[in-house]
């Protein structure tokens, strides 16, 4: 059974860095895309970034490009998302989820069929 784990969120002041950190276990393959997306409270769950093994592509959410990073480990069992300039505004649970398909990365929370607990993300202004 597949399992997602995030770790490294927590608070920080408005223009700092964080860097969350999903590994994953139990999974036969690690050629499938893996995403982050984000929740606020009162608000629908949003596509961040996502970094597909197989094709070597990341993509962005026009909102963060240039200020958020998504990468792997070598062994492919782990992802991170390096956050810099963080705004109060991206204050939110960050989601870790897998693709369980071999294809390109998508931007839908529909295209990704396993999901991590999340990790809270608070920016203080």
């Amino acid at each position: 059974q597949v399992q997602l784990v995030e770790s490294g969120g927590g608070l920080v002041q408005a223009g700092g860095s964080l860097r969350l950190s999903c590994a994953a276990s139990g999974r036969p393959f690690s050629g499938y895309a893996m995403g982050w997306f984000r929740q606020a409270p009162g608000k629908e769950r949003e596509f961040v970034a996502a970094l597909g093994w197989s094709f070597d592509t990341t993509y962005y959410a026009d909102s963060v490009k240039g200020r958020f990073i998504i990468c792997s480990n070598n062994d492919k069992n782990t992802v991170h998302l390096k956050m810099n300039s963080l705004k109060p505004e991206q204050a939110a649970v960050y989601y870790c989820a897998e693709d369980r398909i071999p294809r390109r990365p998508g931007t839908s929370q529909n295209e990704y069929a396993c999901w991590g607990q999340g990790a809270q993300v608070a920016v203080s202004s």
